[in-house]
């Protein structure tokens, strides 16, 4: 299910999370978006790279909860920030994620939204 404002894309991400739809995760994504991906933050481009970057993660099921906390919106585009914390678990591995994520966004054609440019390591 498409955004259907920035704020809410980070509801999105963390339902895909929660859901294990990585599919949903991706298509929250423009085709050519940018991401880093924890938890070295590598960079990624495009929705083929940010599937098999985030294809471990998801695999493990994790928990997230993700809270926006600011946005800044002019011309149909959007800076959101959140405070993000995902956690998995497996064969007594843990990996956790907490701090704050940046999302640039766009409006689409059909006015809906998708992330642009994703980082969830922003600096503190």
């Amino acid at each position: 299910m498409p955004a259907r404002n920035p704020e809410e894309i980070h509801a999105l991400i963390a339902a895909a999370f929660e859901s294990g739809d990585l599919d949903a995760f991706v298509d929250l994504h423009e085709h050519d978006a940018v991401s880093l991906v924890p938890p070295e933050g590598r960079r990624v481009t495009g929705r083929a790279e940010i599937r098999a970057a985030l294809a471990p993660i998801f695999a493990r099921r994790p928990e997230a909860r993700i809270e926006v906390l600011d946005k800044l919106r002019t011309d149909g585009l959007a800076l959101t920030h959140a405070r993000v914390h995902v956690v998995t678990t497996d064969d007594d591995e843990r990996l956790e994620i907490s701090g704050r994520g940046t999302v640039v966004s766009r409006r689409q054609a059909d006015g809906t939204w998708r992330i642009v440019l994703d980082n969830p390591m922003s600096p503190g």
